[in-house]
């Protein structure tokens, strides 16, 4: 079999469990300190009412009626036996613990193999971490924590009114990965003030930080947001789709080729957007990295030569 241009997320959880394996969205009924007043009322100017859970099921379903319909959907489709449960929407560390075990403790059922939280950098505590790691080594099911990173330009994470820089992603990393825990990071390529430069960058500190999956997704503008309202009047422009192709291959050179990536570019809501993947199946764009990357005979890790004192081996 011809060898993928970059390490594909499905092809990974297959080698490890032996069979597809697929998430499943579970959607909590939260919010994020940087929308109830505890950092910011406004939360990141891009952010949406879903909190990036579109597709989710309603939050007043329990976890366990949640996870037995999109098993029931999901399990058919795809002929899957083995699932993920995956706490999808805004800040799902940013809950009292016991309503926090609660949940999680829910999802343990026989056919789940792992569970991703997907939280903020600045929502990471030990006690959490300690009870997760408990459930993995005691339970034998992964555990992931997926950070909303986006850009290590902290200037960029300002103007987005992200609530946090990069110290703090940087400290939440090291934290899970010495509770055992795998790490996933979440990237905008494509943030308008962002060049070239930074989205090298942040491959480059996410792989030295040995943070052990990627999720790229593309900017997307839903109607009723800061970032759409800025755009509408001409305060940036976005990056045509060239460019993101052109970013997303990059990152991917200078990313260590043992980083899962989970993603490329991300799906997202048409209705209600005023901008979505330039208005073309996110499928297509996939298909025309990979198809750019083989052409150009580049592959994830091409470029990953630039930690373990590089520099120093012409005196080894």
């Amino acid at each position: 079999m011809e060898k993928e241009v970059y390490n594909i997320y499905s092809s990974y959880l297959k080698d490890k469990y032996g069979e597809k394996v697929y998430k499943l969205p579970v959607k909590l009924p939260l919010t994020c300190p940087n929308r109830d007043g505890n950092l910011s009322s406004g939360g990141c100017t891009f952010c949406g009412e879903e909190g990036g859970s579109f597709e989710n099921l309603s939050s007043c379903l329990s976890v366990e009626e949640q996870l037995s319909r999109n098993k029931e959907h999901i399990g058919k489709k795809y002929k899957a036996k083995k699932f993920i449960a995956y706490f999808q929407n805004f800040s799902n560390t940013y809950m009292p613990f016991d309503v926090f075990k609660r949940y999680i403790t829910e999802a343990l059922q026989e056919d789940i193999v792992g569970i991703s939280v997907s939280t903020r950098p600045d929502c990471i505590d030990a006690k959490y971490l300690q009870f997760l790691s408990d459930i993995k080594y005691n339970k034998g099911i992964d555990i992931t924590i997926e950070l909303g990173l986006q850009t290590v330009n902290y200037h960029s994470l300002k103007k987005v009114n992200r609530g946090h820089g990069l110290a703090e992603f940087i400290e939440a990393v090291l934290s899970i990965k010495s509770s055992g825990l795998r790490v996933c990071a979440h990237v905008i390529p494509n943030l308008p003030w962002d060049d070239m430069t930074d989205v090298i960058e942040t491959s480059r500190v996410i792989s030295a930080l040995g943070v052990h999956e990627v999720k790229l997704h593309s900017l997307y503008l839903m109607e009723n947001t800061v970032m759409a309202r800025q755009y509408e009047n001409g305060e940036f422009e976005l990056h045509p789709k060239e460019e993101y192709i052109k970013r997303t291959i990059a990152f991917l050179e200078y990313l260590d080729p043992n980083v899962v990536v989970q993603r490329i570019i991300g799906r997202a809501p048409e209705e209600g957007a005023i901008f979505v993947n330039w208005q073309e199946s996110w499928w297509k764009i996939r298909d025309e990295i990979i198809h750019r990357m083989e052409h150009e005979n580049t592959y994830q890790g091409k470029r990953f030569n630039y930690l373990g004192g590089k520099a120093l081996r012409i005196f080894n």
